[in-house]
């Protein structure tokens, strides 16, 4: 009831934002061209998506396949990871998919990064999907984790591909362990 709640809050928000802004009637929303078209086989089913995701920024140090990364994504999506300061006040950053590439880039170019999903609990409805992905990060392929958390993916099948639009993720701390339910 309570995501339902907020999923209505969501879309009066949306409407109410746009309302007023051009009295003329707008075309729906579409989706941008991609920097290059999606590979079938990354978006034709939820788990192929979300693999893709993990794929393009899981390597070794250099560079990642921003083009492939950028056509998993709907026009306008967003990646949002939130943090804790030291002095404990909580904040998110809002980022296109094109600011994560460009922030990313010097790290990814000194530092492998794998990251890989333990457990992932999908629900559906119509066109509309939610992904509770837990992940663990590496700096090599078969170290311990240094970092585990939720990402939070939103997506949507516009009847011919998924889309993202939404990722958003939380890492785990030791105030806030991952409760079992999402390691499983």
């Amino acid at each position: 009831m309570r995501m339902k709640t907020l999923f209505l809050i969501w879309v009066l928000t949306v409407a109410m934002g746009s309302a007023g802004q051009n009295s003329t009637p707008q075309a729906p929303s579409q989706a941008a061209p991609a920097a290059q078209p999606a590979r079938p086989g990354d978006v034709d089913s939820i788990d192929h998506i979300i693999s893709a995701v993990y794929d393009v920024i899981s390597r070794p140090a250099g560079p990642r396949d921003w083009n492939r990364f950028n056509s998993l994504f709907y026009s306008g999506a967003r990646l949002i990871p939130s943090r804790k300061d030291a002095a404990g006040k909580v904040s998110a950053n809002i980022l296109s998919p094109e600011d994560y590439a460009r922030r990313g880039a010097d790290y990814f170019s000194k530092e492998g990064f794998f990251e890989n999903a333990v457990a992932n609990r999908v629900e559906t409805w119509d066109r509309l999907a939610h992904v509770w992905s837990t992940y663990e990060s590496r700096h090599a392929k078969g170290e311990a984790p240094f970092a585990r958390g939720i990402n939070s993916f939103q997506l949507f099948n516009d009847g011919a591909r998924w889309w993202i639009l939404t990722i958003y993720w939380e890492g785990e701390d030791p105030a806030h362990p991952l409760p079992d339910k999402y390691l499983k």
